[in-house]
């Protein structure tokens, strides 16, 4: 792998600048909305719940996708800004820093998908089961969610599967350009136990809900929005994947590559805004956090 390649034919250094600029919104905006859930998780003890906690893993995950975004954000401005100047360097973290990027924003985006199914089976086990989730349950799912993630990210570090340059060539993710045995048998692999699964645990989780407190008319959880997320957040990556399985992706260009990756990057915004900041969890955290810090100032005063 070269780190010394140029941009792939259909960008100008505008569009790389483009990319960078929302790249780094996304970032700047995943990072600060799902800071203020793991702040509010951490600073309020009557939130501290083993429901918020699968909120919380969510909100790591997702954190890790902007902190990924950013990455690629940074190194597309420098692009831009610095290195024409002194290099002609696409990404320049190298070959070692590529893989690490990829595996970390692979990790992050497994353990994103895994969360929101994780959720949407926590809040079935509260809603028709009429029972708390309990802590013993919560932080073995959390564990099984990180280390499930981790475990098929390594997978192309240690030989099935393969990280290489974005579409763009400033950011590093899944290599599905090679479209070999090994990239196939991993991608069918990965995709039914990494997307699928999750996807149908999430759907079914939902649609048993509705069909329960539909009845009793106590439906206070949109239950198809989470399912639709996922799906438009995630699917165009699993379709490019899929796309690139069975035929050339040389024929798709390479601005309409990098699509799936700016539409799964909003998905941090989109969960924070969907499990936390419609729910008490961020609202109540910061007003408490708040009226905490003035009552401390008052009394000092």
């Amino acid at each position: 792998m070269a780190a010394t390649r140029a941009p792939p034919a259909g960008f100008g250094e505008l569009e790389v600048l483009a990319v960078g600029t929302v790249l780094l919104m996304e970032a700047l905006s995943g990072i600060s909305l799902n800071g203020l859930t793991i702040f509010s998780f951490c600073k309020t003890p009557d939130l501290r719940t083993p429901s918020n906690l699968l909120v919380l893993s969510l909100a790591l995950a997702d954190t890790g996708i902007s902190l990924n975004a950013l990455v690629a954000a940074v190194s597309s401005l420098l692009r831009r800004v610095i290195l024409p100047i002194v290099s002609h360097r696409s990404w320049p973290h190298g070959s070692e820093g590529c893989r690490v990027h990829g595996f970390q924003g692979f990790a992050t985006a497994l353990a994103s998908i895994c969360g929101s199914a994780a959720i949407a089976w926590g809040r079935y086990h509260h809603y028709c089961t009429r029972r708390q989730l309990a802590w013993d349950t919560a932080i073995p799912l959390v564990l099984f969610v990180w280390l499930s993630s981790a475990f098929w990210a390594s997978l192309p570090l240690m030989g099935w599967g393969h990280y290489d340059y974005e579409p763009v060539g400033t950011c590093c993710t899944l290599d599905y350009s090679r479209g070999d045995r090994n990239f196939i048998s991993f991608l069918f692999t990965m995709v039914f136990f990494n997307f699928l699964v999750p996807l149908f645990i999430t759907q079914t989780s939902y649609r048993f809900m509705e069909q329960k407190l539909s009845r009793s008319g106590h439906l206070q959880v949109n239950t198809t929005l989470p399912g639709r997320m996922l799906l438009l957040g995630w699917g165009p990556y699993a379709l490019l994947y899929l796309y690139a399985a069975v035929a050339d992706v040389s024929f798709i260009s390479p601005k309409l590559q990098m699509v799936p990756a700016l539409i799964a990057k909003t998905m941090p915004t989109i969960n924070a805004i969907n499990y936390a900041l419609r729910s008490e969890m961020v609202c109540r955290g910061t007003w408490q956090c708040r009226s905490a810090q003035k009552s401390k100032q008052d009394r000092t005063q």
